[in-house]
């Protein structure tokens, strides 16, 4: 049996269809309620769960397979597992965002970036050589420059309406989002065959869409 993390939501249902489409028995997936946990009878086990704890139930072993979309793995501190494969879904980018004038404003001062995502945005500042005080958010960044909170943010695009309707831009994109199949390196020692013919469906998968 390989045991699956899944972000619950969109990801949870997008990996779902693609696996019907190979054949896989999803129907105990998506038709449950509230479960958190189901068993397929292709010997699947599925725990649905939140971005961030897919990654501690791999870290600790309890599953074997995880997906999760790029987002969660750049900004987390956990890089012991293998990501096998990008399965092009939930595509969106990671940006700094902020109001026009910020691209010509000379700051004597350091700025303040907001957001959710803390590594991702030091990271970026670290690489351009810049010393920025990061302050972490967890409700709507875009708050940030809004209320004078930040000079600009580091957030995820996706379309970009919540950005234009309050005043923001994109300064700067940082680096592609999509959802990622990441495998617990043990797993991938004593279950390689089954994972592998999970890889192999959903590459089917992909060049079938």
């Amino acid at each position: 049996m390989i045991k699956i993390a899944i972000t619950k939501g969109r990801i949870e249902k997008q990996v779902c269809q693609m696996l019907a489409a190979k054949g896989f028995d999803m129907d105990p997936i998506i038709h449950k309620d509230r479960e958190l946990l189901i068993e397929t009878s292709d010997g699947l086990s599925m725990i649905f769960a939140k971005a961030n704890d897919v990654l501690t139930f791999l870290e600790h072993g309890i599953v074997d397979v995880g997906f999760v979309g790029k987002d969660t793995l750049e900004d987390s501190d956990f890089h012991d597992y293998y990501e096998m494969l990008d399965l092009e879904i939930g595509r969106c980018y990671f940006a700094v965002a902020a109001y026009p004038e910020y691209k010509d404003k000379e700051f004597h001062r350091r700025k303040r970036i907001a957001s959710k995502y803390t590594n991702v945005a030091k990271k970026y500042f670290n690489d351009k050589h810049e010393d920025v005080e990061i302050i972490k958010l967890e409700g709507s960044v875009e708050l940030g420059p809004v209320v004078g909170l930040s000079d600009a943010i580091v957030d995820i695009v996706e379309t970009g309406s919540t950005l234009k309707a309050n005043g923001l831009v994109v300064i700067e994109k940082i680096s592609d989002i999509s959802t990622k199949m990441i495998v617990n390196k043990v797993s991938l020692k004593f279950k390689k065959d089954e994972i592998f013919a999970l890889i192999d469906a959903l590459k089917g998968e992909e060049e079938d869409a």
